[in-house]
């Protein structure tokens, strides 16, 4: 259904007149997730002040799906939004082979706010800048206090914090403890290895590229290192078997099938959307082993757009400080504005839903201890896919962990050719 909504849709982002209804200018929006825009009302508020114009958004819920028509209309030039959401996993391969298709926003007023290592990511090597950022992915670990407590583990977070603080392999140690405690329980420690592996690799300056745009997954120690402790998750029984956003994960935090989860602040929203009101209080969120940076996106705007300064002015509001900190209080997506950070509403931030959790405190260290620079390369989000689904042929289909990083390699070497 997303692909065919997405792919399906044109938008005022092909080449021609601006498109109208009812007397207003319509800038149309290619979204993906719960990027917040739609969710928090700040579209509708946009209109109100702007009655001139209208917005028409399109959110396709699965992001693989999203890139995909999105990379069919790149290359058709057509059928493409005024507006584009960009992953971050993708930014690196829209900068090297698409750049010609977005608008260059670099003389955009005001855009020292964000975070400079930010705004690196969708840049040119010639200084064009391909969008704006909106969130980033600053990490914790949610967890079951019930379901922690049921195992004899302490469930008040920071005693839950001190845990495994300062290493992921005190994290896998805590899932043993959990899982001894837990015997005639089937409810897993942890969702995925996947997630595991993520939080690892995303806490380095450098996971599958080195700077001048050459695999080095195969030498690198941190995915070495975020392999083996995830591979030893997998075959010790610490998780659920769940790959996060696909079938079978939504019920999986409904129904307490699992204790943890590492989740990016941009997670929390789909969490507790997901689990529902009857699990509001039960999840809790602590700070992570070490901080990393997992996710995040862009807004950028299509070069043939026939409302391109329109929309250029949409997107400057909409990733201003202010609006930033309105969808953290209302959704939980981290700014990816330095002056966001410090806005109240954010510093000071809680969620009620995770047991009044301090949000932007523990999102908010993490951020700081994100790397200044995070190297991308072009297939960083084939890459992050495959390794997750490699990490699935241990836990689903019992291959062995150098068995599965052969299949996996073999995929990154094709796909990446």
């Amino acid at each position: 259904m997303s692909l065919v909504l997405v792919a399906g849709c044109g938008g005022g982002g092909d080449t021609g007149e601006a498109k109208t209804k009812d007397g207003k200018t319509v800038i149309s929006m290619g979204l993906f997730g719960v990027m917040g825009f739609k969710e928090s009302g700040l579209l509708d508020r946009y209109m109100e002040e702007n009655p001139d114009i209208l917005i028409e958004a399109d959110v396709a819920g699965d992001e693989q799906t999203y890139y995909t028509a999105l990379q069919t209309h790149l290359a058709a030039g057509s059928g493409l939004k005024d507006i584009q959401g960009i992953e971050i996993g993708r930014a690196k391969e829209l900068v090297d082979t698409r750049s010609d298709k977005f608008a260059d926003l670099s003389k955009t007023p005001g855009l020292d706010h964000f975070l400079p290592w930010k705004s690196s990511q969708v840049t040119t090597e010639d200084g064009k800048l391909l969008g704006l950022g909106t969130d980033i992915g600053p990490m914790a670990v949610c967890y079951r206090k019930d379901l922690f407590e049921q195992a004899g583990l302490p469930t008040e977070r920071a005693e839950v914090e001190k845990l495994w603080a300062g290493d992921w392999a005190k994290y896998v140690d805590v899932g043993r403890d959990f899982k001894e405690g837990n015997k005639k329980d089937k409810v897993a420690f942890m969702d995925s290895s996947s997630g595991l592996f993520n939080a690892m690799i995303y806490g380095d300056e450098k996971q599958f590229y080195d700077k001048d745009g050459e695999l080095i997954y195969n030498d690198n120690p941190v995915v070495k290192d975020a392999w083996k402790l995830a591979a030893d998750a997998a075959e010790s029984g610490l998780t659920a078997k769940l790959r996060q956003f696909q079938p079978g994960w939504d019920p999986g935090l409904a129904n307490g099938t699992f204790a943890t989860a590492v989740c990016p602040a941009w997670m929390l929203a789909h969490i507790s959307e997901k689990a529902g009101p009857a699990n509001q209080g039960k999840w809790d969120v602590a700070r992570a082993p070490k901080g990393a940076n997992w996710g995040g996106a862009f807004l950028g705007v299509m070069d043939n757009s026939p409302v391109k300064k329109e929309a250029a002015d949409l997107i400057a509001w909409l990733t201003a400080p202010e609006q930033q900190a309105v969808i953290f209080e209302k959704l939980g997506n981290f700014p990816s504005s330095k002056t966001a950070l410090d806005i109240p509403e954010v510093a000071n931030g809680k969620s009620e839903y995770f047991s009044d959790a301090p949000i932007g405190q523990i999102f908010g260290d993490a951020a700081k201890e994100i790397p200044d620079e995070q190297v991308l390369g072009r297939k960083d989000g084939t890459i992050k896919d495959t390794f997750s689904a490699g990490l699935q042929l241990i836990e689903g289909q019992g291959k062995s962990p150098d068995e599965a990083w052969k299949t996996t390699d073999e995929r990154i070497k094709k796909l990446t050719r």
